[in-house]
């Protein structure tokens, strides 16, 4: 399984979790000119923006790790014009990570990571 297709599969399994758990997925690999944001939920209220990370080991590290400061600043600024886009100013917000370990079958959901 190469590179995209684990990532592919990471996101289907990060999706079904938040449905799992009562979220409501409003978009999914949301593209702009200046990134994309993985999953964007609804959750309790709140607009969710969600980077899912997916290993086989953690030979290379934890998957979170790979959500440096660019990643976070990339994806701050796509959920900035996604906000403006869609007329959002008034709502809650919040940035999860969700990390999916292939290999042993685990999710770790990171609440509010940055």
């Amino acid at each position: 399984m190469n590179n995209i297709e684990k990532g592919n599969l990471g996101e289907e399994i990060a999706l079904k979790y938040l449905l799992s758990k009562g979220g409501k997925i409003i978009e999914k690999n949301y593209r702009t000119k200046i990134g994309e944001i993985d999953l964007i939920a609804k959750i309790n209220g709140e607009l969710v923006f969600v980077e899912v990370k997916s290993r086989s080991n953690i030979n290379y590290g934890y998957p979170c790790e790979a959500v440096n400061c660019k990643k976070r600043k990339k994806i701050t600024n796509v959920a900035k014009y996604y906000i403006l886009e869609n007329c959002l100013q008034n709502i809650s917000i919040r940035f999860d990570v969700i990390e999916i370990y292939l290999n042993d079958k685990k999710i770790n959901h990171i609440v509010n990571a940055f």
